[in-house]
């Protein structure tokens, strides 16, 4: 049988921090990625644009060979995940549940603060989640839309960075939270900066690594023997990407293809 990859897609550069995280869970599995870096962000588009982007990259990733979808964005997870689902012959997982179990196995005082694009908050799919894990649970949601532009420009360690989340974070620490969702998965890009406005006593809740968790519930065994091989896709700018890649992934990454995505994907 031919080796079918794990397929991973994201708006951009974020969903990096998941393709991290999987890589290291299976060290012998194929992973094809694809940053839609063209139409980047996700967070403040309708639903029904998210929609048809997140069918057509996942039908670019089944195009591809993968045998799993997983939705490293969270605007995509929190508004298409079930549309996907009912669409596609594969399994597909998303970030949202992951993130909101962690975070309830996290909080000691149930105040819980969450941080995502316009998209996401706007779909209230974390607060649901959380909610549905721990009836007591309150949950504070605050959407900051400049963070994706900083982590696509490569200011992660910018000052104006910290003046941006400093804004932004007032408000939930306001509410005593001790545990934070970075609900995107550009923002543990910003984990640094973000660690240091909300303090030592508030933990940050990063989805990645639930994710690969999670994945290991759908191939508990491994599928292969020897090294796996990474293949990336972009919608543009490829030498941006690669560059800001290289630092996430603390290598320089060696196949790396610009494709244009086209109705074509979206068509039954």
């Amino acid at each position: 049988m031919k080796k079918q990859p794990i397929g991973i897609f994201d708006s951009g550069v974020g969903g990096l921090t998941v393709f991290k995280e999987i890589r290291r869970a299976f060290p012998h599995e194929d992973i094809v990625y694809f940053g839609d870096t063209a139409r980047v962000p996700y967070g403040p588009k309708s639903k029904s644009t998210v929609l048809e982007y997140s069918l057509q990259n996942a039908r670019f990733l089944m195009h591809c060979g993968a045998k799993i979808i997983v939705i490293a964005c969270n605007t995509s997870s929190s508004v298409a995940l079930e549309y996907l689902r009912e669409r596609l012959t594969i399994p597909v997982l998303g970030v949202i549940r992951p993130g909101s179990e962690d975070a309830v196995a996290t909080t000691r005082n149930q105040r819980i603060g969450v941080i995502g694009t316009e998209g996401t908050i706007r779909s209230k799919a974390y607060p649901q989640a959380i909610e549905a894990l721990l009836l007591q649970a309150k949950v504070y949601s605050q959407p900051c839309p400049l963070f994706v532009s900083l982590v696509e420009e490569g200011w992660d360690e910018h000052p104006v960075t910290r003046v941006v989340a400093t804004e932004y974070l007032q408000p939930l620490l306001e509410q005593d939270i001790d545990t934070l969702v970075l609900g995107c998965t550009h923002y543990p890009i910003l984990k640094k900066v973000l660690q240091k406005v909300v303090g030592s006593g508030v933990t940050l809740v990063d989805s990645a690594l639930a994710v690969a968790r999670q994945l290991h519930n759908e191939l508990p065994m491994p599928q292969s023997d020897g090294v796996g091989k990474d293949i990336f896709y972009v919608s543009d700018n490829e030498d941006k990407f690669a560059a800001i890649a290289s630092r996430i992934l603390e290598q320089d990454i060696t196949s790396l293809h610009r494709v244009i995505l086209c109705e074509s994907w979206f068509l039954a």
